[in-house]
């Protein structure tokens, strides 16, 4: 990697950490301000996930899941901890991994880790996991970390383990944040 590219991945991280400590742990901010829509989203999530859980071919075990990205834990409260006996969760922020344990009030004992790191630099646990759920985090790596990220999550499945990535796509144009947003 030269120089220039490996400054510009700094900036590039420097900046996504620094727009998120700059918002507060709820789960409104972990929505970019659409925080109405979190019960809708689990719903099709739930749905989605539920056809690839149990016992028999094409099916993941239910033991323990990777909540990447996971905020506040949205995710792990309302999706992963009902269907997995335990749940890690890892996620750039400090402040909202702190703040986790409050918002998921007596599951949080189901949580055995709270990993604070960017995605680009984390490594699971390898043979570990019955479901790694990547959900609106993608776009924070870059394409070759994301690709890095995703081959040292294939190790961290058990036999059967599955990879699910939630992410938004537009089907005419593409709607850009703006600035600081």
């Amino acid at each position: 990697m030269t120089d220039g590219v490996e400054e510009d991945n700094v900036a590039f991280y420097s900046d996504g950490e620094a727009y998120w400590r700059g918002r507060p742990p709820t789960v409104d901010a972990m929505l970019g301000g659409y925080g109405h829509i979190s019960g809708l989203d689990v719903c099709a999530s739930r749905k989605f996930i539920s056809q690839f859980l149990g016992e028999g071919p094409g099916k993941t075990g239910q033991t323990r899941a990777l909540d990447c990205g996971s905020g506040i834990g949205r995710i792990t409260k309302r999706l992963l901890l009902p269907l997995f006996d335990r749940v890690d969760m890892v996620d750039v922020t400090e402040t909202f991994l702190k703040r986790a344990p409050a918002y998921l009030g007596a599951d949080a004992q189901r949580v055995d880790n709270y990993y604070c790191s960017g995605l680009q630099d984390f490594i699971p646990m390898p043979g570990h996991y019955d479901l790694i759920w990547i959900q609106w985090v993608i776009g924070h790596l870059t394409d070759e970390h994301l690709t890095n990220f995703l081959k040292r999550s294939c190790a961290a499945l058990r036999p059967g383990g599955i990879i699910c990535i939630k992410d938004n796509v537009a089907q005419e144009g593409v709607i850009w944040d703006a600035p600081g947003r």
